[in-house]
């Protein structure tokens, strides 16, 4: 059975991890979206033209949205799930030290590129009644040192999910936190922003890294492609969930 899920933020950190647990599933295929060629034609070079295509370029810009749905269409037929992975950190700092205009950036990725991308690929999905996955964050409900656009991005991408849950009966959609996981924003947070976060704000990271504490981006990977493969029952829709919660036990 064919099931085709396009990925966005696919080429590393838990996009990757995603794209990889879901081609694991015999009659999967996957068309990812994320700026690195390079990465992504080594995924395509690994899994073949058959199970993985891609599309490399900016996820805000709707051509590029649109190229992903075109050759998921053309290329498999079909598209049963969206995973909205992408997403940005910068700005970190003071609301009084953050330009407004990178917040708006920041937006971009983090909200309006999966509206864009849902709004472009929702009569597929009615066809097939298919599902939107988001990766979300615990910021979206719990305040983080110079957080302040990354945080409200998650909370309204979770009313997003949430609204497209209760509107749009024939498909599926659902928010889901990973945790605080190993990959390059969190080296990020500690190499470049944590100078704008607060001082205990910037710790906790830090002592997560040192204790080996951060979740591996296979553990919420694993359950992000589960969810856009098998989907979910109805009481979940719509719901924001953390990837360990224990709703979500069949899927890890």
């Amino acid at each position: 059975m064919i099931h085709v899920s396009i990925v966005t933020g696919a080429s590393r950190g838990i996009g990757k991890a995603i794209v990889d647990s879901i081609l694991q599933t015999p009659g999967a295929k996957v068309v990812a979206i994320a700026r690195s060629q390079t990465t992504l034609q080594s995924l395509k070079d690994k899994y073949g033209k058959d199970s993985f295509d891609f599309v490399a370029g900016d996820v805000t810009d709707e051509n590029t949205a649109q190229k992903a749905i075109d050759v998921a269409l053309t290329q498999f037929g079909q598209i049963d799930s969206i995973v909205a992975n992408a997403g940005v950190l910068d700005p970190v700092g003071a609301i009084n030290n953050t330009s407004i205009d990178d917040w708006k950036k920041l937006y971009d990725v983090n909200l309006f590129s999966i509206v864009q991308l849902i709004q472009l690929s929702l009569s597929e999905l009615k066809r097939t009644k298919g599902n939107v996955v988001a990766v979300s964050s615990g910021a979206a409900t719990k305040v983080y040192s110079g957080w302040y656009a990354y945080g409200s991005s998650k909370a309204a991408l979770n009313h997003l999910i949430a609204s497209l849950a209760a509107e749009e009966p024939s498909i599926q959609a659902i928010s889901v936190a990973p945790g605080v996981v190993d990959t390059e924003m969190q080296q990020d947070i500690r190499e470049k922003f944590g100078s704008n976060m607060s001082k205990e704000g910037l710790q906790r990271f830090i002592d997560l890294h040192e204790k080996k504490q951060l979740v591996p981006p296979e553990e919420p990977g694993r359950v992000y492609a589960n969810l856009a493969l098998k989907g979910w029952p109805s009481e979940l829709n719509g719901q924001f969930l953390r990837y360990n919660d224990e709703k979500l036990v069949k899927y890890q």
